[in-house]
């Protein structure tokens, strides 16, 4: 393994990824740029990552499974800065490092008496990977809150500002993930209010704050809330690998929802994205097809939670997606709904 040290970055030639995704699977890459400065970007771009295959851009590993060696270069950014660029007296602009770590970034705007981003808090990775996936949890999604994202072109070598328009949010998705390789996010600013409606109605948010004795939650309550839920329900990362939820949430026509409710008496259905489309929630449909708590050598399913998918210690990337493809088989044979993955696959097709 070599090194080359700047005073922004470092390169390192055949670096190993183990400890860098958070499924904790052996993986390694021809070359790895950890950047601490955006400045440097076009240095870094011209010197090491030109004339081939695009960088993978690698925040804190958590949304993505490799099922083998990345064949392209990797690229991650440490730059963690945070600091309140304008502030009105009702709402304030917070401006992000991409290396910053999400769940801290989120106590920390609490910190600050702004609120909106409480029902996201516990989700792994960093803030850079946010806005590419869009990611949501308990009925909220961050793109609601993204005011601009601050980011690199290398194509032509530029900085550039999308606004929350130009990211084209939609479901787990944007223009980040759909054009991969073109922009490399730096930094992301987002408009919090200081006081706004608590977001209670779903997934056992409100059942949580009764249990306490809350009726009338502060953002930081929903946070801590939050935090219980995910806590109970979801494994930790730093005890048994995992990236998450594994599966989206299937997007189905209406008449194939209503017809899949009538057959399947308890199966929840929830409004779509339209009035003619309604999402159906996969983890149900992964228990019903008796995955949840399923383990295949030390590849398995949380018993916590059917979305999950864990290497309880050994399990190669290969094994784990082997796993996943044949859940989401069951589920499109018994249901006649396809299963699509939330993490990036590097090395393998789904």
């Amino acid at each position: 393994m070599n090194r080359a040290v700047s005073a922004a970055y470092r390169i390192v030639e055949g670096a190993d990824l183990s400890a860098r995704n958070s499924f904790g699977v052996a993986a390694r890459a021809p070359l790895l740029a950890e950047v601490d400065d955006p400045a440097a970007l076009p240095d870094v771009f011209a010197r090491h990552l030109s004339g081939g295959a695009p960088p993978l851009v690698l925040g804190g590993g958590s949304n993505l499974l490799f099922a083998g060696d990345a064949d392209m270069p990797v690229l991650a950014l440490s730059d963690d800065a945070v600091a309140v660029v304008d502030d009105d007296g009702s709402a304030a602009t917070v401006r992000a490092g991409a290396g910053a770590h999400w769940h801290r970034f989120v106590r920390a705007t609490l910190d600050r008496g702004l609120c909106g981003l409480e029902n996201l808090a516990l989700i792994p990775g960093t803030v850079g990977a946010a806005p590419i996936q869009n990611i949501g949890a308990y009925g909220v999604e961050v793109g609601e809150y993204v005011q601009a994202v601050e980011a690199f072109e290398p194509a032509s070598g530029r900085f550039i500002r999308l606004s929350r328009q130009d990211c084209a949010f939609a479901y787990r998705d944007s223009v980040f993930k759909r054009e991969p390789g073109r922009l490399v996010v730096t930094a992301v600013e987002f408009r919090l209010p200081r006081s706004a409606a608590a977001r209670t109605g779903y997934a056992g948010i409100a059942e949580e704050l009764a249990a306490a004795g809350i009726d009338r939650p502060t953002p930081l309550q929903v946070f801590e809330a939050v935090c219980a839920i995910r806590a109970r329900k979801l494994p930790d990362p730093a005890v048994i690998g995992n990236a998450g939820s594994f599966f989206k949430n299937p997007i189905v026509a209406q008449a194939q929802a209503s017809a899949l409710a009538a057959a399947h008496p308890g199966l929840p259905v929830f409004p779509g994205a339209d009035a003619g489309s309604r999402k159906l929630p996969a983890a149900w449909l992964i228990e019903a097809c008796g995955w949840k708590g399923a383990r295949e050598g030390d590849a398995g399913v949380a018993p916590g939670h059917a979305l999950v998918l864990v290497n309880h210690g050994a399990a190669s990337g290969a094994q784990l997606l082997d796993l996943a493809r044949r859940i989401a088989g069951s589920v499109r044979a018994r249901f006649g709904v396809a299963l699509e993955p939330e993490p990036r696959i590097v090395g393998a097709r789904w």
